[in-house]
């Protein structure tokens, strides 16, 4: 026997293929936040343990007149220091032109596909092994598994749910609710809204209902199922929309820990997976929700 032609001998080894091209893709998701994502920061100093992210947001001010003591800087002229590093310095919102908006996006995109190809590499295997089953069965001619397109299908809807959350970003890096410099909350009221928010949306009827079709694969397969190329890719979608429905207000708390604190990232992505992958789950995010909750309203406290 000579083990079937080349294709064959690909096509049985499609499992493997798979896993390694999801890991691949989200560790070099993970290098390319860690090693500040294009934007210039370094996202290991922006990176902090704290209870209370607004607290901790440091300032020009108070930067500088730790470090000069004796110095007062209320009449100081700034004219003079357009050459200096002010990215470090300034209170106010930066400049957003179309460069750094396509580099937002494109951060936000990267850090989606770190936080949930994890979660999503169960439904992406079985979409792999349900497509060979199907044609070995001869249910379809496809010679090639469109898994790489089932999960262009739902790396597609991350991409519009970030482009939705860099204009977000904008939007509160403008107002002054979230800092330019740490790109993490510097509002009491933005971290408490955010925090009891994304609580009760935890306990909600919806956040259950999306979060049933993320953990039941083979059931969502089963039900959405359509061969070929289109097919997979409209499958991805919807199988992003599900997730996007599930996780939207988690990723909402980044705007709270920071969106390039790889502490808050790490922790999000783990809950996420606890959720869609583990029996409790369900448990463990109601645990979350509420916890959530009472974070929020210490946070109104504080």
């Amino acid at each position: 026997m000579n083990g079937g032609s080349p294709l064959e001998r690909l096509l049985r080894r499609d499992r493997v293929i798979t896993i390694a091209g999801v890991v691949a893709l989200c560790l070099l998701a993970w290098l390319y936040i860690a090693a500040g994502a294009g934007i210039g920061m370094n996202a290991w100093e922006m990176s902090r343990l704290a209870l209370f992210p607004h607290l901790q947001t440091p300032s020009m001010t108070s930067d500088m007149t730790s470090d000069m003591p004796g110095m007062d800087i209320s009449g100081m002229d700034m004219s003079g220091m357009s050459g200096m590093d002010m990215s470090a310095m300034a209170t106010e919102p930066r400049a957003w032109g179309a460069a750094n908006w396509a580099l937002m996006i494109a951060m936000w995109w990267v850090m989606m596909i770190a936080m949930m190809s994890p979660s999503a590499a169960p439904t992406i295997l079985l979409y792999a092994r349900v497509h060979r089953h199907a044609l070995a069965q001869g249910q379809i001619q496809d010679k090639l598994a469109p898994t790489g397109v089932f999960m262009a299908g739902y790396l597609l809807v991350w991409l519009g749910f970030s482009v939705a959350a860099t204009a977000l970003h904008w939007l509160l890096e403008r107002e002054a609710f979230v800092s330019a410099m740490m790109m993490s909350s510097q509002s009491r009221w933005l971290s408490a809204i955010v925090l009891i928010g994304a609580g009760i949306y935890q306990l909600s009827p919806f956040k259950n209902a999306c979060l049933s079709h993320c953990r039941a694969p083979t059931a969502f397969l089963a039900r959405h199922w359509r061969p070929h190329a289109l097919g997979a890719l409209r499958l991805g979608a919807l199988h992003g929309a599900f997730c996007v429905g599930c996780c939207w207000m988690l990723m909402a708390l980044l705007f709270v820990g920071g969106i390039m604190n790889l502490v808050w990232i790490a922790a999000l992505a783990i809950l996420v997976l606890v959720e869609k992958a583990f029996p409790a789950g369900p448990w463990v995010g109601r645990a979350a929700g509420i916890a959530l909750i009472a974070w929020g309203g210490a946070t109104l406290l504080v």
